[in-house]
């Protein structure tokens, strides 16, 4: 029996006018609803998840925690969830993020619905189970929504591990993460070899490398896909800080950081951005990148040939 790819049944289906009706790579939301952050769909589930989410790398870990600094990420995640955002990536190597995290989401006060994604990374057995039983604890959950394996850190042995607490309903995701451009391809292989749910790495409108091979190899696996570093580590906005944005964008942002998100989001590959900070304004902003019209096929040509003249 000859085996086709979830691309060729894309392009078949939309040849033959039931894209509509399948619901393949569809936004919701973001047709009738402009006020509403468009959602996409976790291929191995169904589930809906917004496009927009929190990354928590750098801005999650401050080298002290006090009462300022809870108030602040406070504000951040309730800003996040309030807006519309659901997912929340972490790790327990990103300092306090974790705990803070858990300190917030376990307050009685008010109940959200979100979506937590962290990682396992030692490369030592029992270590690792150690990282992970210590993220429920830090997190304040007794359930995580996704578990990745960090890096590609002994990822077949991560992998089987999170397989089994998956099983044990302590996970409801499986993934794996890097975030280096050079090593990325090297995902392609566990995407092959590997039954998993999200794969996450590094894309944005400077660094398009995950357009050539791991974004279609998501799509036709019915892989899930999370993209950090969607501001190059703040590159981007060095490179457009004296530079007005232009005319022609206000179709479709008002403002840089969405003019940089609504590129990723414009490509149907990706499921969720995950952009952090540590500035509730710049939360908002992010927000709205989620939200309204994305930019077409050639607006996204034009947004490449812009960012490449400055």
């Amino acid at each position: 029996m000859i085996k086709r790819s979830r691309r060729y049944f894309n392009n078949l289906i939309a040849g033959t006018g039931l894209a509509s009706f399948c619901n393949f790579n569809h936004d919701v939301n973001a047709t009738n609803h402009k006020d509403k952050i468009i959602q996409r769909i976790i291929p191995s589930t169904n589930e809906l998840i917004p496009i927009i989410g929190l990354g928590t790398s750098s801005s999650f870990k401050p080298g002290n925690i006090n009462k300022d600094v809870i108030a602040n990420r406070k504000h951040i995640i309730e800003n996040l969830l309030e807006g519309g955002g659901k997912v929340i990536d972490t790790a327990p190597s990103y300092g306090n993020s974790e705990k803070i995290i858990g300190h917030i989401l376990a307050s009685p006060k008010k109940r959200y619905d979100f979506f937590i994604a962290t990682k396992v990374r030692n490369d030592n057995y029992n270590l690792g189970i150690k990282e992970m039983r210590n993220s429920f604890v830090d997190l304040s959950q007794k359930s995580i929504d996704l578990i990745q394996v960090h890096n590609l850190i002994d990822t077949k042995n991560k992998l089987a591990l999170c397989r089994e607490w998956r099983d044990e309903k302590k996970y409801r995701y499986i993934g794996v993460t890097h975030w280096l451009p050079k090593i990325q391809n090297n995902l392609i292989s566990v995407m092959k070899d590997e039954k998993i749910d999200f794969v996450q790495f590094q894309y944005n409108i400077e660094n398009r490398q995950a357009e050539k091979r791991l974004l279609p190899e998501a799509q036709d696996r019915g892989i899930a896909t999370l993209i950090n570093v969607p501001f190059g580590r703040g590159k981007l906005f060095e490179m457009t800080k004296n530079t007005p944005l232009p005319i022609w964008a206000k179709e479709f942002c008002s403002s840089w950081a969405q003019f940089y998100l609504k590129y990723i989001i414009s490509n149907k590959s990706v499921t969720c951005v995950i952009p952090a900070t540590s500035k509730v304004k710049n939360m908002k902003d992010n927000l709205m990148g989620g939200k309204g019209r994305l930019p077409d096929k050639k607006e996204r040509t034009k947004m490449i040939r812009f960012m490449e003249d400055i």
